[in-house]
């Protein structure tokens, strides 16, 4: 079953497309972004009036003054904050470009569907590392930085789908994703928690990650690939095969490429040391344990 065009009535569209103009030519001015931000945020959740009265210095309640200042990304922590080996001046900007997608997924605008693709689609282009044309992004869609994801064109992101880029993530063209996957790029320690190892996560053109399933950092996903639902894939999928189960395995060759895909019995190939991320950590790094754990056996 194929989908068909939808517009707008031309009142609306003109209205939605001066919008999105407008935010995309200030985010690409030598304007700062925190204000830019900021200013769409208060507009978008028709707050103006209390703004200004409280810009004013009129006198506002606890909760009405955590609300404003909330409008403003530098008043905002995210979880991404925290992580040790980030590009601190990257995410600087990135965080205050994620912090708009974030808050806009929470007004009722995030649900007119038409719209939102496309002011998605444009905070994309300024917030991603690179980003092609005519992708589409629903609504939930969270990330770790923005800055480390690469987009190529007619992507879909579906739902509730988590992009993982604290190491790196590649997405080619025609991908679809599709709702509540998790795609990572980060693995943590089996002893020692605090202990993160980041990779390159790749998925080639045309592949499919379908619901619910998962793809572990340092995983290639190959061209025409489809990963079934719920599938947790923890090594690389070929091109034109189909990966199942948990841990995912090739079951076959989609019908129609079995002359040009791996066969089935060298598939399964574990890689992701080839596509590991080093970094280095400032000497002085105040390090935070939040587990505080024993990491030594018992004796």
């Amino acid at each position: 079953m194929t989908k068909r065009h939808v517009t707008l009535p031309e009142s609306a569209e003109a209205g939605l497309r001066g919008f999105i103009e407008e935010v995309d030519e200030r985010l690409a001015s030598d304007e700062d972004t925190c204000d830019v931000v900021e200013d769409v945020l208060v507009d978008l959740y028709g707050d103006r009036d209390a703004y200004e009265a409280w810009q004013n210095g009129e006198p506002v309640s606890n909760a009405e003054r955590v609300r404003l200042q909330g409008y403003d990304p530098c008043n905002s922590t995210l979880e991404s904050e925290y992580y040790a080996e980030k590009d601190e001046e990257t995410f600087r900007e990135s965080k205050h470009l994620q912090w708009l997608w974030r808050q806009f997924d929470a007004t009722p605008m995030a649900d007119n569907v038409e719209f939102a693709l496309r002011f998605r689609r444009m905070l994309a282009k300024h917030l991603f590392e690179e980003c092609g044309d005519d992708c589409r992004f629903f609504k939930g869609i969270t990330f770790t930085y923005g800055h480390n994801i690469s987009v190529g064109d007619n992507v879909v992101v579906h739902d509730d789908v988590h992009l993982d880029d604290r190491g790196k993530l590649t997405i080619g063209d025609r991908v679809s994703i599709s709702d509540d996957a998790h795609v990572y790029s980060h693995d943590h320690d089996v002893v020692d928690q605090t202990e993160v190892s980041n990779y390159h996560t790749v998925i080639e053109d045309d592949a499919r990650i379908t619901y619910d399933a998962m793809v572990q950092a340092g995983v290639k996903v190959g061209e025409n690939a489809v990963v079934g639902a719920k599938s947790i894939v923890q090594r690389d999928v070929p091109a034109h095969h189909v990966a199942v189960g948990t841990p995912a395995k090739s079951v076959k060759v989609k019908p129609g490429w079995e002359d040009v895909a791996e066969p089935l019995e060298d598939a399964n190939a574990n890689r992701k040391e080839e596509r590991r991320i080093e970094y280095d950590l400032d000497d002085d790094l105040d390090v935070f344990d939040e587990f505080q754990r024993d990491l030594q056996p018992p004796k």
